[in-house]
């Protein structure tokens, strides 16, 4: 057993599909280093302010932000916060002395791994995707080693760097194994009814939104359940267009994603990565929508390669108002179909990846 003190300081974030690996990473380096000190570094006014905390782990905030794709007047500002937030990572290093910098991807990572590498401090970065984002992609040269959850990408980072590990995935939210029931109860969800899970990624999706709203009706004659989690900005929308429907259960986010895969006949989400990574170990039939505006359309990537293994199907986010409504139709009823896509994602799941990430640490700590 550990007996050492360890001090991780593990930074990124802004969307789910980078937090929530980053905590995934946390809660096994946790198990493996009992006496480990951790600490986040997130981008002030993202979600990771609040999910890190949540999940028990301390964070400090860098004044950060992306740069605008357009011409925008917001990017004048962003020289001096990355001048503050190079700052004050070098400050929060100094105080805290970790053993290693961990980078997930997201604004914050980038001034905060810079200043790891400048302090010949250990690093390592943990890329999600098939088309790795940019701050991963500028830091590749710096960082000791670079886990990823795709093969081929030797053209993005140093060969010699690579490891394969998968992507981490929570395990508190894969463990579902008997839970039907206690699922159904904290959803007040009828045990015979078909019970469908819509997830628009942690912060919702407009179109999957709009889609399901267009066919509450038909849901409801169906006999169909909903499981809806509609994000921040269509929560009340959606409550107002369910009020009355006792089978449409909709949440701004769900935090108890065990049950809520635990009472899924069948799941529609958008094709990100760590989304994939937890479908495919809770072995869950799916239809995939994948975000069109994804960097290099890698959502639409990720999801064909599961499609051409008949282990998911897959809905153009532009055909998502005409096309979802048959598709959930055509299978929802289809028990072999069901079955036989549940039985084909879990070749896709990677259960050793979290563990694969700490061995890595341990490497680079030891």
């Amino acid at each position: 057993m550990e007996k050492q003190n360890r001090r991780i300081l593990i930074s990124g974030g802004g969307t789910g599909g980078h937090i929530f690996p980053a905590i995934a990473i946390a809660n096994a380096v946790k198990e493996r280093f009992i006496n480990a000190e951790i600490k986040f570094v997130g981008a002030k006014g993202r979600m990771e302010m609040q999910k890190v905390p949540d999940a028990g782990y301390s964070i400090e905030g860098l004044w950060i932000s992306g740069i605008q794709r357009r011409l925008t007047i917001k990017n004048l500002s962003f020289p001096f916060k990355l001048i503050s937030s190079l700052h004050k990572a070098g400050k929060i290093i100094r105080k805290f002395k970790p053993d290693i910098v961990i980078g997930v991807g997201g604004y914050a990572s980038g001034p905060t791994l810079k200043m790891a590498t400048r302090k010949k401090i250990p690093t390592l970065i943990q890329e999600q995707n098939s088309f790795p984002g940019i701050t991963n992609r500028l830091l590749g040269s710096q960082v000791n080693t670079i886990c990823v959850a795709y093969e081929g990408l030797e053209k993005y980072f140093p060969k010699e760097k690579i490891v394969l590990t998968g992507n981490p995935v929570r395990k508190n939210v894969i463990e579902i194994e008997g839970k039907r029931e206690k699922a159904q109860e904290f959803f007040a969800l009828e045990p015979d009814a078909k019970t469908i899970l819509i997830v628009g990624g942690s912060q919702g999706a407009v179109s999957i939104n709009k889609s399901i709203a267009a066919n509450l009706l038909l849901f409801e004659e169906k006999g169909i359940q909903l499981i809806w989690q509609t994000g921040k900005f269509y929560k009340e929308e959606a409550e107002v267009l369910a009020r009355g429907k006792e089978n449409i259960k909709v949440h701004e986010f769900i935090r108890e994603m065990d049950l809520a895969y635990a009472a899924a006949d069948l799941v529609i989400s958008r094709a990100g990565a760590i989304a994939i990574s937890e479908l495919s170990a809770v072995q869950k039939p799916v239809i995939f929508i994948p975000l069109p505006s994804a960097a290099e359309d890698h959502q639409t990537k990720n999801a064909q390669a599961l499609v051409n293994k008949n282990a998911a199907l897959l809905v153009k986010d532009t055909e998502a108002s005409e096309r979802l409504k048959e598709v959930i139709l055509d299978i929802i009823e289809n028990e072999e179909k069901l079955k036989e896509l549940a039985s084909n994602i879990l070749n896709f799941a990677s259960p050793e990846a979290t563990t694969l990430i700490v061995d890595e640490i341990e490497k680079l700590i030891s």
